[in-house]
């Protein structure tokens, strides 16, 4: 670690403080030397936090992007028939709910669609999207290479964003390492092993929406979904689509525009629901079997309507469906009919160096 780079990257941090904006080269460059542990883990975090309190722009965000992608990622290429759609949310929202981006992906990826999520553990939230996958009996510490097989045979794959097997250079230790959510909750969960299509996103500000499209127009994405939720007479919000308030989307069209709208649970033929009920109580065991309670179409009324609503902007943004309500229909005829238990079935066979354990885990869960 030279004392020149200690003294740049200082710097840098010092614009951030100050209110200033980085450009995508130098959003970049200090990511790379953050990956690369080429200065101090105490500037490292200051690097983070600073940029985090300041607000990141498109630009920062797509700077950090393109770092964790060109040093930080294994890469591997899939031979799929169709376009691949990744859906996770980012974290760091204030009403910290269950596992609702894993329910939607599952009843999308029951409809065929192949679903390649890019997650990480708990870092602001209860459980974080590893830790339900592994709790189901899903191997989330394979390889990149069998994560894709499974993507294939199964329509699910998940990539582990906080292992080395699939960001060998650092992403796992800074990771491992904070416990406030920052700009690496957006850079580093776009930065999947897989190319992707299409993503649907959540975000937990309305702020960050156009922000967080933006970026992924930049990077390439083809069609993009990006949403915040909110709650009837509440501050709080959600990284999902809600079924207790508003959900303000923009919308990226495969001719490069942008459009934004909103709607309301009633729109999609719901009824707005108090809350409480989708937050997640931080019992893996206890999450777990009400997840697979879901995916059988049991278990509240609440969660089933924000998993099939969730779901319903995979329906809408793949043209599964041609509107939200539509979709959301869709997705509900899924859970009754115990299609999306088979697909996590399949899921837990497929991604697994031990398919016959996995389901032994998963078979205790449902028996429970």
């Amino acid at each position: 670690m030279s004392e020149n780079n200690i003294s740049d990257f200082g710097i840098c941090i010092t614009r951030l403080i100050n209110k200033e904006d980085l450009t995508r080269q130098e959003a970049c460059d200090a990511f790379s030397v953050l990956l690369n542990n080429e200065t101090s883990e105490m500037q490292q975090g200051a690097f983070l936090a600073a940029l985090t309190a300041k607000g990141e722009t498109k630009e920062e965000i797509a700077g950090s992007w393109e770092a964790i992608y060109e040093n930080d990622t294994v890469k591997v290429s899939t031979d799929i028939d169709g376009p691949i759609v990744e859906n996770c949310g980012t974290g760091m929202d204030t009403f910290k709910t269950f596992n609702i981006s894993t329910g939607a992906s599952l009843i999308a990826a029951s409809d065929g669609i192949f679903m390649a999520r890019h997650g990480a553990r708990a870092l602001t939230s209860k459980i974080g999207t590893v830790d339900m996958a592994e709790a189901l009996g899903v191997d989330v510490e394979c390889d990149a290479e069998l994560a894709a097989a499974s993507l294939k045979t199964s329509c699910m794959a998940l990539f582990n964003g906080m292992s080395p097997k699939i960001h060998p250079v650092a992403l796992g230790r800074i990771l491992s390492q904070i416990s406030f959510g920052s700009t690496l909750n957006i850079a580093a969960s776009l930065a999947s092993p897989v190319k992707v299509d299409i993503g649907v996103r959540g975000v937990y500000s309305r702020e960050m929406i156009r922000p967080v499209v933006e970026v992924m127009k930049e990077i390439g994405y083809k069609k993009a979904l990006v949403m915040h939720g909110t709650i009837d007479n509440m501050t709080a919000g959600m990284d999902e689509a809600s079924v207790s308030g508003v959900t303000f989307c923009a919308e990226l069209h495969e001719d490069g525009t942008i459009s934004e709208f909103s709607f309301r649970p009633e729109d999609a033929g719901l009824v707005t629901h108090a809350p409480e009920a989708l937050l997640s109580s931080g019992d893996i065991s206890l999450e777990g079997k009400r997840f697979v309670e879901l995916l059988e179409g049991r278990g509240e009324k609440v969660r089933l309507d924000a998993a099939a609503l969730n779901a319903a902007l995979i329906f809408y943004i793949t043209q599964r469906s041609d509107s939200i309500k539509a979709g959301t229909e869709k997705a509900l005829a899924i859970l009754e009919s115990s299609g999306a238990t088979e697909t996590l079935c399949r899921w837990v066979t497929a991604q697994n160096r031990d398919g016959s354990s996995g389901m032994e885990k998963l078979n205790r869960l449902r028996a429970n």
